[in-house]
C-alpha cells in the first residue's frame, strides 16, 4: 500500500486545525501533496479554551466539544482529498492529536494524566480512513512527559549525521529540539509562545493574533515586568519538562500584572513578546551553546517582531524559518502527527526518553479503524 498519511494538528494557540497530506518516497523522504488550514468557529474555540479550566459539567461539554472537534477534523480531511485529488483508498491512516485540555504528567499520583478531547471513532465514521489517537498517554505510563512529541519527527526529517542543529516550535507554548552532531537528541518545552501575547491582544484589541507582531513592536519592553515574569520557577526547571495552559494562563498573566497597574497595553505585549524571546533563547544558549542553526515552525514563525527578538538573544545563531530546510513552518506540526501515525501502523516507537524521561521508548498511539 502507498505510504500516504493525513496528520492533523491543532495546538495550544486555538486558532484551528492544520492538515496535510504526505507521501514516504522509497528513499524515506517527505513529499506534502496539499495543506490546508481551517479556522475553529468562535463557539468551539470558546468552549475549548474554557475546559482548560474547571467548570461545570465538564464531562458532558468534552464529550460533545470532541464530536465538533471530529467533525472539523473531517472538513480538513475532506479538503485535503479534494486538494491534492488523492481517493480516501489511497491514505493508509492519519493522526489525529486532539485538543489538549489538561496535561500534569507525573503528578498527583507518580503517574499523572494528560487529556485531549476528541472523537477519533466519529472521525473514522465521518472520513473512512483509520485513525490514531491517543498519542501521549503510553508516554505518560512509562514515566515520561508524554510531550513534547515532535522532536522525534524533527530528528527523522531534519537530522543530518555529524550536523548538529536546533529546532523551535512556536505555538501557543515553545518547544525546543536540540539535535546534537553526535546524533545525540534532546527537547522540551520552554513556556509561552503565543499564548500570552494571543490572550493579550484579544483582550485589548479583539483581534485574534498579533499580525506580524507590529503592535508589540509598537511598545517598550517594562523591564521590571519582564524581570518579575522571568522569575516563574518553571523556566529554571531542567529537562525532560513539559507544561501548557494549565500554567500559562490568563490567571497567571493577570496575577503578575496587579503590581503594574497603568502600563499602557502595547508595553505589556512587547514585554510578553521579550519574554518569549528570551525564555527560547536562554534554553538554546544553556542546553546546547555550541549550536549555531535555529530553524522555527509553528505560527511564532510568521511574528516578524518575535524572530527579531529571538535573534538578538541569540547570539551567533543563525534564525530562520523551517522552510530553509524545506518544510513550511505551519506544515511541520501536523507533518509530525503523520509520520506518528506512520510510526503506530509500523509498530516502531515514535517516543525518545532522552525528551521525556520515560523508561523507554514506545509505540504510541491507538488504532480506530475505518468501518470494513
Amino acid at each position: 500500500m502507498a505510504e500516504i498519511y493525513i496528520g492533523l494538528m491543532s495546538g495550544t494557540s486555538m486558532d484551528g486545525v492544520d492538515g496535510v497530506l504526505v507521501e514516504w518516497m522509497p528513499d524515506a523522504a517527505l513529499h506534502v501533496h496539499a495543506h490546508v488550514h481551517l479556522g475553529f468557529e468562535p463557539a468551539l474555540a470558546a468552549e475549548l479554551m474554557a475546559l482548560n479550566s474547571n467548570g461545570a459539567d465538564e464531562l458532558h461539554r468534552a464529550a460533545l466539544a470532541g464530536n465538533a472537534l471530529a467533525r472539523r477534523y473531517a472538513d480538513v480531511v475532506h479538503a485535503l482529498l479534494a486538494k491534492s485529488g488523492m481517493p480516501v483508498s489511497s491514505v493508509r491512516a492519519m493522526g489525529a492529536h486532539g485538543q489538549t485540555v489538561r496535561h500534569r504528567p507525573q503528578q498527583f499520583d507518580g503517574v499523572g494524566y494528560t487529556l485531549q478531547v476528541n472523537s477519533p471513532a466519529l472521525l473514522a465514521e465521518l472520513t473512512g480512513i483509520d485513525v490514531v489517537a491517543d498519542l501521549r498517554s503510553r508516554d505518560v505510563a512509562a514515566g515520561g512527559q508524554g510531550a513534547p512529541l515532535v522532536p522525534a519527527f524533527h530528528r527523522a526529517e531534519f537530522g543530518r549525521p555529524g550536523q548538529s542543529l536546533a529546532v523551535l516550535n512556536l505555538g501557543g507554548i515553545s518547544n525546543l529540539t536540540l539535535l546534537a552532531d553526535d546524533g545525540s537528541v534532546l527537547g522540551f518545552d520552554c513556556g509561552p509562545g503565543n499564548a500570552l501575547l494571543d490572550h493579550w491582544i484579544g483582550r485589548q484589541l479583539s483581534r485574534p493574533f498579533d499580525a506580524g507582531g507590529r503592535w508589540a513592536a509598537s511598545g517598550h519592553v517594562v523591564l521590571p515586568l519582564l524581570q518579575d515574569l522571568q522569575r516563574e520557577p518553571f523556566f529554571d526547571l531542567p529537562p525532560p519538562k513539559s507544561t501548557g495552559r494549565d500554567l500559562f494562563h490568563a490567571a497567571w498573566l493577570e496575577q503578575r500584572l496587579a503590581p503594574f497597574a497603568g502600563l499602557a497595553p502595547a508595553d505589556v505585549q512587547a514585554t510578553l513578546a521579550e519574554l518569549t524571546a528570551w525564555v527560547c533563547a536562554r534554553d538554546l544558549q544553556r542546553w546546547a551553546p555550541s549550536i549555531r542553526e535555529l530553524r522555527v515552525c509553528g505560527g511564532g514563525a510568521f511574528n516578524t517582531d518575535l524572530m527579531q527578538r529571538i535573534a538578538v538573544r541569540a547570539v551567533g545563531v543563525d534564525v530562520r524559518s523551517t522552510a530553509e530546510r524545506g518544510l513550511p513552518p505551519d506544515q511541520v506540526e501536523a507533518c509530525a502527527f503523520a509520520w506518528l501515525a506512520r510510526q503506530f501502523v509500523r509498530r516502531e516507537p515514535a517516543s525518545l526518553p532522552s525528551v521525556t524521561g520515560a523508561r523507554g521508548a514506545r509505540v504510541l498511539g491507538c488504532l480506530y479503524p475505518a468501518a470494513a
